[in-house]
Order: C-alpha cells, then structure tokens, then sequence
C-alpha cells in the first residue's frame, strides 16, 4: 500500500494531519506522496474545501480531515 496525501503551503490543517500520520505507530512504514493540489485546478476543484486528505493507491478510499489517530489506523488497516 502507498498513501497519496493531498495538501499546499501555509495550511495549517494539513501541518497536523501531517504530524499525526508521522507519529502514529505503524508496524511498517507506508511509502507517502505529499500531492500540493495548488498545482491542478482538477486538484483544487477536488479536493480544495476537503484538505488535508489522504488516500490509498491500492484501494481508492479517502480519510478526510478532521481524522484522529484511531481513525487514521483503522484507515490503514490491510483490506480496509
């Protein structure tokens, strides 16, 4: 599994969502592309009002923010 987390500059919901998928326990790293969707306007359209998100390349589901650290491992969860 690979995480995909949309993002920009100066948001400061994502600098937490950011921190709180740094410091969750994980059993093994998970490979995270930070997307800054500034540089799309399909981004922006997406995903703008929903920010910080993050998704999984193996199964498209999406965890918008607000997300706790309960939240983000039942997420990560395999087959989740």
């Amino acid at each position: 599994m690979e995480l995909i987390f949309y993002t920009t500059a100066q948001c400061h919901l994502c600098e937490l969502a950011e921190n709180l998928l740094i410091n969750t326990p994980l059993s093994q790293p998970i490979p995270v592309e930070a997307v800054d969707i500034a540089q799309s306007e399909a981004l922006v359209a997406t995903y703008g009002t929903r920010i910080p998100v993050l998704r999984r390349n193996d199964t498209g589901a999406e965890l918008d923010w607000p997300f706790d650290r309960d939240q983000l491992l039942d997420f990560l969860r395999p087959g989740a």
